[in-house]
């Protein structure tokens, strides 16, 4: 597999990494990780041929499919979304080629030696699953969130969004053998996430990938590399095992400086005590080097990353009524509705996500609350004393871009915030110094998030509506911000994707449909999962496309083989699920029982039937808790 060889990389004055070598094991799903400005995106375009090294050499197999998002989408794409799909599987497209350029050869004239080719173009288009290829790529897509209608459509009249979403089907469809990926999931949403990731754990060739997604991390990650210090450290685990293993390899560093340190603190005292006598000169003279050698040992050890983070809190929040926002019958959208019928109360203190796919609304609805877009029918009421704040996806909705950091924050805080509170503010933001003049056209995707969080603390806010707020964060900063936010005093109704900020903040899930159905969960999105199925609400979560199995070594593959497992893949998969109905019905019936004992507890008298009635709820409960458990085995097998 790849191979990277003493490998460096410098802009100006600043050297990102200095001879980095790492081979790359074959198969394996391995993410790359660092603070902001390590050089994680440079290493991936280095890789990718985007960017040349200054010096070393990155050594590629002879045959190897290399597949990767580029940074903008293809500016002249085929007709329609399917085609543009297809059009992006490189291997598949030279079979195709092959196989076209021999029929037409055969269809001019014959030969024995042209048939033998067209025969030979043929079977590999069909061990290749040519002739499936509209199919997978239409499941692919579905699975990324397009609709029925959408896959018609002319690539161009999508937003910048959708185009980088069919960016990512191509690289699919495509049967490569090394996938690199620069935060792949930016642009989807919660259910399209999932439907990356269980796509991604079925990929059979080699996934390097870099996300500020902890769940993506855990869930995806066999190798951790770490980029730091100019060098590659590689961890044989996910996420959390990286996390441990550093902190515990920071200790045994932490100790060992500490011992060399007391080492020549040693040596210093003899070299002061007896550098003049002639006596000791020479054995001075040796220690003087030594010390050297230990203050080296000592810089290596006290190498910390070059990283710097947020730092902020939430101040204390104006006091509001108890109910803080109202929805009646809300409808929701532009010319036409995207959402009807959104009904829903928010009361003081909690903060809910607001989760569904793509193209329902939800930005929709906070736009709407927000005055951003008025509602195309029905109502919603802010309670006694509720001061809401916006914080847009794309910041340039509420910053003027041609301001500065300074004048926009001063444009939106609060009268009583003065210039050196916002300084200050903007500091711990990390615009410091000259920072805080740039032009916000100049800024990058974090830095305006990081300004649009800014703007929160300036305002007298206590009900925050959030738009994506961890969208281009790293992960220190977007801890930051769930630890801040799961700290607030008010209250928020927020979208995200993140599932690790969802699950750290959201105190309820509301849930949207495409056909219009809305419903508030409490607890995080494991509550929701599992309150869904008690009350019979769909669980937007679970993909009900499959994703398609990608080998990277699928120039071998028998097509009837391939049928004969998808089918009987089917049939597993339709086993476990009238399992799992199985179960949910019986726990619908324990339930039953459970209301009708209770009820009939509350109407006797007897105390001996009292006591009887009492054995039998606390036996219904106990087999409703074993069926729970089965029923939460079942979900996890149906996962895999």
């Amino acid at each position: 597999m790849i191979k990277l060889q003493d490998l460096s990389k410098s802009f100006g004055t600043r050297e990102l990494f200095q001879r980095l070598n790492y081979h790359f094991p074959s198969g394996k799903r391995i993410s790359l990780v660092g603070s902001n400005g390590a050089g994680k995106s440079t290493l991936l375009s280095l890789m990718t041929g985007q960017l040349d090294c200054d010096e070393g050499h990155i050594l590629y197999p002879k045959t190897i499919e290399l597949g990767f998002l580029p940074q903008e989408p293809n500016p002249n794409p085929k007709t329609t979304v399917v085609e543009e799909s297809m059009n992006g599987s490189g291997r598949m497209q030279r079979l195709k080629q092959d196989y076209d350029r021999a029929l037409s050869a055969l269809e001019k004239e014959w030969t024995p030696e042209l048939q033998k080719r067209f025969d030979g173009a043929e079977t590999l288009w069909i061990q290749a699953g040519g002739e499936g290829l509209e199919s997978k790529a239409k499941s692919v897509l579905m699975g990324l969130g397009f609709s029925h209608e959408s896959l018609e459509k002319d690539p161009k009249s999508l937003s910048g969004g959708w185009r980088m979403r069919l960016e990512l089907a191509k690289i699919f469809i495509n049967q490569p053998d090394f996938l690199i990926l620069d935060e792949p999931t930016n642009h989807l949403d919660l259910p399209s996430l999932i439907w990356v990731e269980k796509w991604l754990l079925n990929f059979k060739g080699t996934l390097l990938f870099v996300s500020h997604d902890r769940e993506l991390l855990n869930r995806l990650s066999e190798i951790t590399l770490h980029l730091a210090n100019k060098t590659l450290t590689p961890y044989a685990g996910n996420f959390d095992f990286f996390l441990e293993s550093r902190e515990l390899k920071q200790e045994q560093d932490a100790k060992a400086a500490e011992g060399l340190r007391k080492r020549r603190a040693s040596l210093e005292e003899f070299v002061t005590k007896f550098g003049a006598k002639a006596s000791k000169a020479a054995q001075a003279r040796s220690k003087a080097k030594l010390i050297d050698r230990l203050k080296s040992m000592e810089d290596e050890f006290n190498q910390d990353d070059d990283t710097s983070s947020i730092g902020f809190s939430f101040p204390p929040p104006a006091g509001s009524g108890r109910e803080v926002l109202r929805v009646e019958s809300l409808d929701i959208g532009y010319t036409l509705p995207l959402s009807k019928n959104v009904h829903f109360k928010l009361e003081k203190g909690q903060k809910i996500a607001i989760i569904g796919a793509n193209g329902i609304g939800k930005s929709t609805l906070l736009k709407t609350l927000s005055g951003r877009i008025p509602p195309l029918g029905g109502t919603f009421e802010f309670g006694f004393n509720v001061l809401p704040t916006y914080f847009a996806q794309d910041q340039l909705e509420i910053f003027d871009s041609e301001r500065s950091v300074f004048e926009n924050i001063m444009a939106s805080s609060d009268a009583n915030v003065g210039q050196k509170q916002i300084m200050s503010i903007l500091g711990s933001f990390l615009f410091r110094g000259s920072d805080a003049q740039k032009k916000v056209k100049v800024l990058s995707g974090g830095e305006k998030s990081r300004l649009g969080l800014a703007c929160l603390l300036t305002q007298r806010s206590n009900f925050l509506l959030l738009d994506e707020p961890t969208n281009h964060l790293d992960m220190s900063s977007a801890s930051m911000l769930s630890s801040a936010l799961d700290d607030y005093e008010g209250s928020a109704l927020f979208v995200s994707h993140d599932r690790d900020f969802i699950n750290s903040v959201a105190t309820h899930i509301f849930v949207m449909l495409a056909d219009g159905r809305s419903r508030i969960f409490e607890g995080n999105l494991a509550d929701y999962e599992r309150l869904s199925v008690i009350q019979g609400f769909p669980n937007v979560l679970q993909t009900t496309e499959e994703p398609v199995k990608v080998k990277a070594d699928s120039g071998n593959s028998n097509g009837k083989a391939e049928h004969e497992q998808r089918q009987a893949e089917k049939r597993e998969r339709q086993k476990k699920e009238r399992d799992l109905k199985k179960i949910e019905s019986e726990i619908e019936q324990l339930q039953e029982t459970q209301k009708k004992l209770e009820l009939d507890l509350a109407n006797t008298d007897d105390s001996s039937r009292g006591i009887e009635l009492q054995n039998q709820i606390a036996q219904t409960l106990q087999n409703l808790s074993e069926l729970e458990e089965k029923w939460l085995e079942a979900t996890a097998k149906e996962d895999t």
